[in-house]
């Protein structure tokens, strides 16, 4: 698969747009944090700040993801960027489960009162932005479909419906009087803070979960591989061919596809080969942005010739 020079470039300026937004982020939420004393705001900006440290590199990385693989790197160097993915994911992680014990310190301790119209308020505010730089990202990506600024376009997305969750539940006290409202108040920050680690603690782990199998080089999700498998098939069967298999592997954002098929007469078309070849790439280019794809052919062995050639 080809892709245009300036896709590099372009990517790089709209990851560079979404630091800076998040460097505005975290430099906000911490002042919130410590002005509101909030550990709902705590968790944001420590998500916030742990989104920045990855993008930094990540953005010096998008034009190794660009060049083609060779000798010393065979899947090229696609594999670091699933490195960045789970040491941000597992940051993510430890920063959750550190926020959950601190919240439950928080509650055995008594609680604690906050400036509750003053987060909503914040979290209000947070929202709008987050729809914005996401709305922002969406019309750069058109024609881009890159799986990084996906990703980053999905992360202020879960930011935005956070925030406006937040927002509702920070101006319950606010505008309910209840005497049982007032009661629970102080502890109000710390059970959302839990609550909402406990909502997002599945996507950290799902993203290393995922990331950890493609370093191991295992095949990607089923719905992916039968995706792939349903596209190909229809295609090469047309050969007649007596068997199929496949091994499939992603690296980053790339997927390597081989198909093996075994022929059932003893002879072999190159230009038939070739031309089932071109028409499962087209294929799969309709479905996935990035991917290399072979059709070989199965070629089995004789034990014994083997053996005839290691004796002689």
């Amino acid at each position: 698969m080809r892709i245009s020079k300036k896709s590099p470039k372009k990517e790089k300026r709209i990851m560079t747009f979404s630091l800076y937004a998040n460097l505005f982020f975290v430099i906000v939420e911490l002042f919130m944090a410590v002005y509101t004393s909030s550990q709902t705001v705590l968790l944001d900006a420590v998500y916030d700040g742990i989104e920045f440290f990855m993008l930094l590199p990540s953005i010096f990385l998008i034009p190794l993801l660009y060049r083609s693989s060779n000798e010393k790197y065979p899947f090229g160097y696609m594999q670091m960027e699933t490195v960045f993915i789970v040491v941000k994911g597992v940051t993510m992680i430890a920063a959750t489960v550190g926020l959950i014990a601190n919240s439950i310190n928080i509650l055995i301790h008594g609680g604690r009162q906050i400036s509750f119209d003053t987060v909503a308020g914040f979290e209000l505010f947070a929202c709008i932005l987050g729809v914005i730089v996401t709305i922002y990202l969406r019309r750069k990506n058109k024609g881009l479909n890159s799986p990084i600024v996906k990703a980053e376009m999905q992360g202020w997305k879960i930011d935005s419906m956070i925030s406006i969750g937040m927002t509702a539940a920070f101006f319950l006290p606010v505008f309910v009087e209840a005497l049982w409202v007032q009661r629970v108040s102080p502890y109000l920050d710390a059970l959302f803070t839990m609550i909402l680690s406990v909502v997002m603690l599945p996507v950290p782990i799902k993203t290393v979960s995922s990331a950890i199998r493609d370093l191991l080089l295992i095949s990607p999700e089923e719905e992916i591989v039968l995706d792939i498998k349903s596209i190909v098939e229809p295609i090469i069967f047309e050969s007649k061919c007596s068997d199929l298999h496949y091994n499939i592997v992603r690296t980053g954002r790339k997927l390597w596809i081989s198909a093996y098929i075994t022929l059932d007469k003893d002879e072999l078309s190159v230009r038939k080969m070739q031309l089932l070849q071109a028409r499962c790439i087209a294929t799969l280019a309709q479905q996935y942005a990035d991917f290399y794809f072979e059709l070989l052919p199965e070629i089995e062995y004789d034990k014994e010739e083997v053996k005839q050639f290691m004796d002689t």
